[in-house]
């Protein structure tokens, strides 16, 4: 097999060319739901499903095809953008599309192997909810807004599309994040959608009247750029964002930070983090559950032995006007 990484998806092009493909695919109907990297691998498993049948196979199920499957105007740009393996008469697509919040939204083909792979999942899907839910309740204006850890740009996308006049930055430290952002908000329509790279808020200047992020937070060994939080608990990406906004959010201004933590012994460590960072500031802030019991699969390895449960949560924290 011809195994292309992520990194080859930069050449030049590659957002013209997937462009191309999400639109074909949406003058179509597609629509695809991405589920967790375990019931999706568990659905493949299935007899039958081994070999694309038709374009939810080809771009959600990330199942090999046969090139014939698919109509010239959808394969040729994406073999243009690289974003393809071949495998003797089966190739495979590098990239996924998925629906959010009626748009699509190209990503990186399951599994999500690469090191700096674009992962999609109901994480993004309950972290713009929750960006969402704030900007609807919100009524003070805001007119400049930030998705750090982008990935997709799903988040920005979805605040950007009812803030039109803001500015909302998609900040990421992966390039192929950017380009993904690129595609997918142009895919949108929008144009108030600005991809920039940046390690959390270090590139962005000025105040802020929102900042939204899903960092990663899994307690990853390999170290993956999408998944990896960092430190013992997984939670130093989201105490270190914490950080950031409670410098740069402007009287009024929000942050909306969706992560998520491993259970010990009934306690939650990024809770008791948050709360020792927060202490000090002017923020005030609120802390929930969203999912109680989530990636119960990683509890039977060793980065988890001692957790009972990993919960996804929600943290707003406002600075008052």
């Amino acid at each position: 097999m011809t195994k292309l990484s992520e990194p080859v998806l930069q050449r030049a092009g590659v957002v013209d060319e997937l462009h191309q493909v999400g639109r074909e695919l949406r003058e179509r109907g597609y629509e695809f739901t991405t589920i967790t990297p375990a019931t999706h691998a568990r659905v493949n498993r299935r007899p039958g499903n081994a070999e694309a049948r038709d374009l939810r196979d080809v771009f959600g199920w990330s199942r090999p095809f046969r090139p014939r499957l698919l109509p010239p105007e959808i394969l040729e740009p994406l073999r243009a953008a690289g974003a393809v393996e071949v495998c003797g008469s089966l190739w495979r697509s590098r990239a996924r599309f998925s629906s959010y919040d009626g748009e699509l939204l190209v990503h990186s083909a399951f599994p999500t192997d690469a090191a700096d792979a674009v992962f999609l999942g109901p994480d993004t899907y309950r972290m713009a909810d929750a960006a969402v839910a704030y900007v609807d309740e919100r009524t003070a204006p805001i007119t400049r807004a930030v998705d750090v850890g982008c990935g997709t740009g799903a988040g920005a996308i979805a605040v950007a599309k009812r803030l039109p006049h803001a500015e909302v930055l998609a900040v990421d430290i992966n390039e192929t994040a950017l380009r993904y952002t690129e595609v997918n908000a142009r895919l949108a329509g929008l144009g108030n959608v600005t991809p920039q790279a940046g390690d959390l808020l270090d590139g962005v200047g000025g105040e802020l009247d929102l900042t939204i992020s899903n960092p990663p937070f899994m307690i990853d060994p390999a170290g993956r750029t999408y998944r990896d939080g960092g430190g013992p608990h997984g939670n130093d990406l989201s105490l270190r964002l914490i950080d950031a906004a409670a410098d740069r959010l402007r009287p009024g201004g929000a942050l909306v930070l969706f992560t998520g933590t491993g259970i010990v012994d009934g306690r939650d460590p990024l809770r008791s983090a948050a709360a020792e960072r927060l202490q000090g500031t002017d923020l005030s802030w609120t802390y929930r559950e969203v999912d109680p019991d989530v990636y119960g699969e990683e509890l039977d390895g060793p980065a988890y032995e001692r957790a009972e449960r990993i919960a996804v949560v929600v943290l707003t924290a406002t600075r008052p006007r």
